[in-house]
């Protein structure tokens, strides 16, 4: 493949591609997309668009489909294509001779925001695993550049290919980094012990990505995390006390968004983060209320929740955003006279009284439930 530096200062020309199969909200999946590759610090210059039934075995976009994203490659003179689909390493392999051009797919590009947002030192190795994982299947290029640094004489055995040098250099990297995380991991079990002992009400923020969650962690606790219109803002899981005037102290933690279509990878190089979720007593989940595609947001939140243990965690949906909907902030009730959701807008301050009343209610209702289970002769 030649070389192709494809970029304007700030970042690389990128042709995008979203074909429809039929599955619903194009129009939503697309404009995610397009803010997912400007998040990346791609700078998109067209879309292909198509329809098929389903995708080409051997290049996922048809033979047509081809020539017109090649067509735009060297008319925008692209550093780079991306899908917005799921390739497989084959695939990915044989558009990339096809097109004269390096391409990547969703879950790479997801991959590669997290990598610029990671900042903590545990952070950082959760998205280094996940991308060699990711990876691993796809190894058609060479890894040896992970052992650089410690220089190579010496590490191919006679006749060993260069392939299954590659592997076993990625294999003692993952290695590394899962007994990292490991160590990290019963360090947040110690201090998770110590919070479960002091028996206060555990709350997380929960929402897809660009819900809000972190300008509503900063509003609730006076905090000063990074918050921002872009996705995956946060990675880091971040917990603070907040102080109720009617029940006392509460935990909160801030968390990473989620987004459809996660990257299998992703969700288990970030387990360990994501058990504090499983874990709560409450889970705030966050929901634009301005978007158009906040119920299939909802539902993509809701899976994820599912995949990492946490779908029978009592919730609350916050409908955040008021402040774009004209919407009067209120609390809503289900039938049984539980808080079922409390509407908002986190950026005005609109409704934060009640839902700092709804938290204070669930935080009642926990004391009384610790109390009640306590053997006789314990004070809780």
């Amino acid at each position: 493949m030649a070389e192709r530096s494809g970029s304007d200062g700030g970042g690389i020309r990128a042709i995008l591609v979203q074909l429809d199969f039929g599955e619903g909200d194009y129009a939503e999946r697309l404009a995610e997309f397009e803010l997912l590759s400007q998040s990346a610090g791609t700078l998109p210059r067209t879309v292909i668009r198509g329809r098929r039934q389903a995708p080409e075995p051997s290049t996922f976009a048809g033979k047509g489909k081809l020539e017109e994203i090649a067509a735009a490659v060297r008319l925008h003179e692209a550093g780079v294509v991306i899908f917005n689909h799921e390739l497989s390493a084959g695939q990915q392999r044989n558009l990339e001779n096809a097109l004269d051009c390096r391409v990547i797919d969703r879950s790479s590009l997801i991959l590669d925001i997290f990598a610029q947002r990671a900042k903590s030192h545990e952070g950082k190795l959760q998205v280094e695993l996940a991308q060699l994982q990711h990876l691993a299947t796809r190894l058609v290029r060479g890894w040896t550049h992970l052992e650089r640094q410690k220089g190579g004489i010496g590490l191919r055995g006679p006749g060993e290919k260069q392939l299954e040098t590659d592997r076993r250099l990625l294999g003692k990297r993952v290695a590394i980094l899962k007994e990292a995380l490991k160590q990290l991991e019963r360090q947040r079990a110690v201090r998770r012990r110590a919070r479960t002992r002091s028996d206060l009400l555990s709350v997380s923020l929960v929402g897809y990505t660009n819900a809000g969650k972190t300008t509503l962690f900063n509003a609730l606790t006076k905090a000063d995390r990074y918050a921002a219109d872009q996705l995956f803002a946060t990675l880091d899981t971040t917990s603070r006390r907040l102080f109720l005037a009617e029940t006392g102290q509460i935990v909160i933690s801030d968390t990473v968004g989620f987004i459809r279509d996660l990257p299998h990878a992703l969700v288990a190089a970030f387990h360990a983060t994501l058990e504090e979720t499983a874990e709560s007593d409450l889970l705030l989940h966050v929901v634009d209320s301005a978007s158009s595609d906040r119920d299939q947001q909802i539902a993509a939140v809701n899976l994820v929740l599912a995949e990492i243990g946490a779908a029978d965690v009592p919730q609350i949906l916050v409908w955040n955003k008021i402040d774009a909907t004209a919407a009067s902030p209120a609390v809503e009730r289900d039938e049984y006279d539980k808080i079922a959701r409390v509407r908002l807008s986190a950026r005005s301050g609109a409704g934060l009284d009640l839902l700092r009343a709804a938290l204070s209610e669930v935080a009642r209702e926990h004391s009384s439930r610790n109390q009640m289970l306590a053997p006789v002769g314990v004070v809780v």
